[in-house]
């Protein structure tokens, strides 16, 4: 599973793990990226979306179907 959010978009990023000693060697940020299943009623079916936590709180406080319209506009396939 890809680690990115099909709401807000948000990826990996990328830094430094930094040692006691101050090393450094390069590490990866990976976001909270959940599989949640939600019934669309202007689709009339389910939708299984990975969505980051902050995607989560964006679908409850816009509610399903303006997200999944948004989606639908910029081309994401679900």
């Amino acid at each position: 599973m890809a680690a990115r959010c099909q709401v807000t978009g948000v990826g990996p990023q990328f830094g430094n793990q930094i040692s006691h000693s101050h090393r450094r060697t390069k590490r990866r940020f990976d976001p909270n990226i959940q599989k949640k299943t939600y019934w669309v009623p202007s689709l009339g079916r389910k939708v299984t979306l990975n969505l980051s936590v902050k995607g989560i709180k964006t679908i409850d406080a816009r509610g399903i179907d303006a997200v999944v319209a948004d989606m639908l506009k910029r081309g994401e396939k679900f």
